[in-house]
């Protein structure tokens, strides 16, 4: 397997910290919280992941501005996410950063996770109850497939 290390933006509801945990204690990989990946030697891993919740379309400003300040030469990475919708459509501007600093992508992660940004919170939220055991159960397949 794989060694592998997750680095995370989760602060809202918790929710991408949930998948993050997951799939570290399914992959035995490290975490990492996005704020302290400077502090991190990238060479000693054989993947890292990328992950947070989805705010404006894109992933928290905390993970996208670390990702500015690293350098990925040829490095396997995969980007993760939790939101209201639980899709992979708001990746790009991460994917595309990542690309920039010269990472390789492997693949790609998203479910649902509650959120009550904006107008959600005045019906209460939306996909609430997300990340359920599914959502976990789904999380784990994806990692065991990154670090096989």
């Amino acid at each position: 397997m794989k060694k592998c290390l997750i680095v995370y933006d989760s602060y809202h509801h918790g929710n991408t910290a949930k998948i993050a945990s997951a799939m570290a204690e399914t992959a035995g990989a490290e975490l990492c919280k996005a704020d302290g990946i400077k502090n991190k030697s990238l060479s000693d891993y054989d993947m890292i992941g990328f992950g947070a919740g989805i705010a404006y379309g894109k992933h928290y400003s905390g993970l996208m501005e670390a990702v500015e300040e690293l350098s990925l030469n040829g490095k396997p990475v995969f980007v993760f996410s939790t939101s209201g919708m639980g899709n992979t459509a708001s990746h790009s501007a991460l994917s595309d950063l990542l690309k920039k600093k010269g990472a390789v992508i492997a693949g790609d992660f998203a479910c649902k996770g509650f959120d009550t940004y904006g107008p959600f919170k005045l019906v209460g939220g939306i996909s609430k109850g997300h990340p359920n055991d599914a959502d976990l159960e789904a999380a784990n397949q994806f990692i065991l497939e990154m670090v096989k």
